[in-house]
């Protein structure tokens, strides 16, 4: 008699990891009866700043309202417009309609599949006031000609590094320099407060604004009053995540270096042939600026279908996937603003094609060559 083959678990694409002190210091704010902004908060605040080099940091309770409320402090507003990248979480954009300005796309790098700035330079008009560019999968751009454009062109930069914590550009820390920089601390982020988010400022005049934009607008003037003299909304972050955020940046370095070392392990175990033999695409492997928050491929172009068809292969073999993401430009409330197929074609065909294979924390080399077996078994079919 023969027993079955044992079923191996269903291996997520993405999962948080938090560690029983993480979880004691929870159980603390709760019991202490603050639980909206108050101690601990400021205590990650401080913090964050610390790790970026000092500079003026405010938390909040999405990575979404950071761009917002950056493109708000920058002033920026109706008649004016913003070039971004149409791949990247529809929020990027959406925060540019949400201030009344107007999104331009510009065409992503093949390669890095990162906003091409050559094509970004070309899409910059008299109107043009600012560039939000994204660092897909926490692999920045060319970080030096990103801002000696905005230098030449006077452009504030707002940048989307939802995914880039601990991800670097030339020894230097994403964050610790430029202009306004945003952080993600959404639950699938390298670090997380189950929702949340980071804005890094130039200065403490733009992060006290910023604190009016985050809280109603309100402005205190001593212990009897306040003051609102500008529109702001309910943004602010609360003791518990703040408490969750400091648990996970007590561990952020060994984190990115796990990372790293199963994204060079993705690579050992797809060997130099992969590409040529399946006509799939592993991405760039930058081992010493990107924090590898995702490890994606580009499928073969097999027809309509291909990636639907290659996602549930998948999950009969106990893997997860994901995608990100579909072209921004490409949904309604996008083309209902004249944007249309075939503008961006580099865009529409990563994002048709683009595929998110398991990376995380708690990952094993083991759960990696486990992955890269299903996607040969898969392609090969």
């Amino acid at each position: 008699m023969t027993s079955a083959l044992p079923v191996l678990p269903f291996l997520p694409f993405s999962k948080p990891t938090i560690d029983e002190a993480t979880i004691a210091a929870v159980a603390d704010v709760l019991r202490s009866g603050w639980l909206t902004s108050g101690p601990k908060v400021q205590a990650f605040e401080a913090l964050l700043s610390n790790y970026f080099g000092g500079r003026p940091v405010r938390t909040f309770n999405s990575g979404t309202c950071t761009m917002e409320i950056a493109l708000r402090v920058a002033g920026i507003g109706p008649g004016d417009e913003v070039i971004t990248t149409p791949i990247s979480w529809v929020a990027t954009a959406n925060v540019i309609i949400e201030v009344g300005a107007t999104p331009v796309f510009a065409d992503i790098d093949p390669r890095t599949r990162n906003i091409d700035l050559d094509l970004l330079e070309a899409a910059i008009t008299p109107a043009t006031r600012a560039i939000i560019p994204v660092y897909l999968s926490g692999l920045p751009l060319d970080m030096d000609r990103l801002y000696a454009i905005a230098k030449k062109y006077n452009l504030r930069v707002i940048e989307d590094a939802a995914q880039a914590i601990g991800s670097t550009w030339k020894g230097q820390r994403i964050g610790s320099f430029g202009d306004f920089v945003s952080f993600s601390f959404q639950a699938n982020k390298n670090i997380t407060t189950g929702e949340g988010g980071c804005l890094v400022f130039n200065n403490e005049d733009e992060a006290r604004l910023a604190e009016k934009f985050r809280l109603q607008g309100v402005s205190r003037s001593g212990l009897d009053g306040i003051d609102v003299d500008v529109l702001g909304g309910k943004y602010n972050m609360t003791d518990v995540a703040a408490a969750i955020g400091l648990g996970q940046m007590a561990n952020i370095e060994a984190v990115t270096v796990h990372r790293r070392a199963l994204a060079q392990h993705y690579f050992s175990q797809f060997g130099p042939d992969f590409e040529q033999a399946t006509g799939a695409q592993l991405p760039i492997a930058d081992m010493e600026n990107s924090n590898w928050h995702l490890f994606q491929i580009i499928l073969p172009d097999r027809g309509p279908g291909t990636r639907a068809e290659f996602m549930a292969s998948m999950a009969k073999l106990q893997v997860g996937t994901g995608f990100h993401y579909a072209p921004i430009h490409l949904f309604t409330l996008y083309k209902e603003r004249g944007f249309h197929a075939g503008m961006f074609p580099v865009a529409e065909k990563i994002g048709r094609l683009t595929v998110t294979l398991p990376l995380f924390y708690a990952m094993t080399k083991a759960d990696v060559e486990r992955a890269v077996a299903a996607v040969k078994l898969v392609l090969a079919r």
